[in-house]
């Protein structure tokens, strides 16, 4: 932990606020998008900003300084993304395999519909989701996480399964 008579600009403190917050900063980004790889990149280049501009900034807002710019920046490349796939013709080669091709097709189309079910949960209710589900994070590590309470963990959980069920059951 940071005081507030440190500098962010002071090596050692820098590196123990990016040990501090590199992991939850990742996951973070990791369940807003469910890409590692540019979650990985977006930390970066939030830690590289925070260092630029380590003179400016308060050590006590570090945290939430990083998560807003993270935030924003990931905001910046779906923005893009958009634009991209508005333009994109989307082309699907099909594959060879030896399976039955209406399970295989079957089996896709349940994917795709599980995994846009699960985007379109509401972002705090999939953000918990996630990190108990794929992260195998419990209820306490997520409430500490997020700084939410762990009523607030449970009833978001609660709130994504129920979401999740009422939408699987119409695929």
């Amino acid at each position: 932990m940071v005081s507030k008579n440190q500098s962010v600009c002071n090596p050692s403190v820098f590196e123990g606020i990016y040990k501090e917050h590199v992991g939850s900063l990742r996951n973070y980004l990791y369940y807003k998008c469910g890409d590692a790889d540019l979650a990985e990149d977006l930390v970066q280049d939030s830690f590289m900003k925070i260092w630029r501009d380590c003179a400016k900034i308060v050590p006590k807002t570090v945290k939430a300084l990083l998560y807003k710019m993270s935030y924003n920046a990931l905001m910046s490349v779906f923005s893009h993304k958009k634009v991209v796939l508005a333009h994109e013709k989307l082309a699907n080669p099909a594959s060879i395999t030896h399976e039955d091709p209406e399970f295989i097709m079957e089996e896709k189309e349940f994917l795709v519909k599980l995994q846009r079910a699960i985007t379109e949960l509401p972002d705090k209710d999939r953000e918990v989701f996630l990190m108990n589900r794929i992260d195998k994070k419990k209820y306490k590590e997520i409430a500490e996480i997020l700084e939410i309470s762990i009523k607030t963990v449970e009833k978001r959980m609660s709130s994504a399964l129920r979401a999740l069920r009422m939408k699987i059951e119409h695929i």
